[in-house]
Formats: C-alpha cells, sequence, structure tokens
C-alpha cells in the first residue's frame, strides 16, 4: 500500500475519530471521491488501535481508576469511583454491541454504505447536535454521570453505527439534551468510546491480524503511529476549545458537508 495512501486514511482516521464530524463516513467517502482503492480491513484495524491508545493516554487518570474498579465490579461491588465508572462505561457499551450485531446479520451496514446515506445523516444529525446545543442546560459534570444516563447516552451511541452519523457527536447530543456542560458531555463521550473502539477493533481484527504478511503489518504500525498522533492532538485541541467555544464550528461543516454530499448523489 502506498506511503501516501496509508497517510490519508491515518490523518482522516486519527482528525475524525473524536470530532462530532464522523470518522466512519469520512473512511467510507475517501475510495468513493478520490478513486483510491478501499484500504482493508487491516488498516483500519490499525487506524482504530492508534485512536484507542490517543484517548487511553488523555484520559489516563480516568482509565486507570476504572480498571482498577474492574475487580471489584465483577465481585458484585460498584462502591469505589473507579468501580462505579467500570460499570457505567459497560451499561453504555451494551446498546451498540447489540444494535453492531443486528445490523451484522441482517446485512443492513453494507447497505447504508452510500453517499446518499452519509449525506442525510451527517446533515440531520448536525443540526441536531447544534438543536442541543443551543439548548440543553449545563447543569451536570462528568461527576453526575449515573446509570440512567449511561443507558440513555449509549442508546444514542448504537445510532452512531449509520455512517456520517458520528460516534461523538451523537453522544454529545445526547449529552447536551440531558443538562451536561460541554466540556464535562464531550469527556463523557471520549471515555465511552475507548469500550466501543476497543470491541469494535477486536471485532474487525482477528482473523485479520493472524493471516497479514510482513508488508501488511509494516502498514498497519505506521498507519497505527499516524492516527494515533492526529488523534491525540485533535482531541487535546478539541477539548481545550470546549472551555470557550460551542459545536456550532462543527455544525458547519457538517451543514456544509451534508449538502455537498446530497446535491453530488442526486444531481
Amino acid at each position: 500500500m502506498a506511503l501516501f495512501h496509508i497517510f490519508l486514511v491515518a490523518i482522516v482516521q486519527g482528525i475524525t475519530e473524536f470530532l462530532p464530524i464522523s470518522s466512519s463516513g469520512h473512511l467510507i467517502l475517501l475510495p468513493k471521491l478520490t478513486g483510491l482503492a478501499d484500504q482493508g480491513q487491516m488498516i483500519d484495524v490499525a487506524v482504530h488501535v492508534g485512536t484507542l491508545l490517543a484517548v487511553m493516554i488523555y484520559f489516563w487518570a480516568d482509565l486507570r481508576d476504572a480498571i482498577i474498579g474492574l475487580p471489584r465490579l465483577i465481585s458484585g461491588r460498584a462502591d469505589t469511583p473507579g468501580a462505579r465508572l467500570a460499570l457505567l462505561l459497560l451499561v453504555a457499551s451494551v446498546p451498540v454491541i447489540a444494535f453492531g450485531l443486528l445490523l451484522q446479520l441482517t446485512g443492513l451496514e453494507e447497505q447504508m454504505r452510500s453517499i446518499t446515506v452519509i449525506g442525510w445523516t451527517t446533515l440531520v444529525f448536525g443540526l441536531l447536535l447544534y438543536w442541543s446545543d443551543q439548548t440543553g442546560d449545563s447543569v451536570k459534570t462528568a461527576k453526575d454521570w449515573n446509570i440512567q444516563d449511561a443507558m440513555m447516552i449509549g442508546v444514542w451511541q448504537a445510532i452512531a453505527l449509520i455512517p456520517g452519523t458520528s460516534r461523538s457527536g451523537i453522544t454529545i447530543t445526547g449529552a447536551r439534551f440531558l443538562g451536561y456542560a460541554r466540556h464535562d458531555a464531550a469527556r463523557v463521550s471520549m471515555l465511552m468510546s475507548v469500550p466501543t473502539i476497543f470491541a469494535s477493533g477486536l471485532f474487525l481484527g482477528g482473523e485479520v491480524v493472524l493471516t497479514a504478511n510482513m508488508g501488511l503489518l509494516r502498514d498497519g504500525v505506521i498507519a497505527a503511529l499516524l492516527a494515533f498522533v492526529a488523534a491525540l492532538i485533535a482531541l487535546s485541541l478539541m477539548m481545550r476549545l470546549l472551555r470557550s467555544v460551542s459545536f456550532t464550528p462543527y455544525v458547519i461543516y457538517r451543514i456544509f458537508l451534508g449538502l455537498s454530499l446530497l446535491g453530488f448523489a442526486y444531481l
């Protein structure tokens, strides 16, 4: 695989994974709009690993507590902040895993990988993000996250399996509707991404990694490193900007992209 192609895929994935503009939508559009060949599952797995490492490093303090609390949770106790966070992350992951299995079994996933679908989801869910951001209260912080909210935001997260929706965008939308402040809504969304990206990587990667040759493995390592750097930079900038800037710039981008894709699809 050409180095430029690896670079392009990794940078697109790294930047768009945590910004509310849909990484899956951009990765599907990349070969459709550029004429490049599909990057294949090996590179998909690699860039997922890169973005997973980025979010784990950025939120390591929280995730370390959740990992330490996991044995207590397994023993039936959620009486520490870490065990409670582990429980909330597990609860929030159930809907997306269930919906993902349903899409795989029914074959609907492949049918939704079209420019028309991505155009509509980019536009509609971008406008929904704007609505939630402008009308949602800012009375809750990440410390107020509870099981009921985890379930509800988890359902929102499941919708992100429709290409173009954006996992981070839809979970932030759900959190803002529930009254979480912008920065805290993004924090909850990013923490929720860890088990989701991990599960996605396992699902995609088992057979692919075992059957890959040295050339593919080398390409995968390069893609993972590039995606890691791009994702860490994008995540750091977004979390910093959210202390003073709304989600409106991302909404404007989504409206422009959505309308352009729909125009391309229909005209």
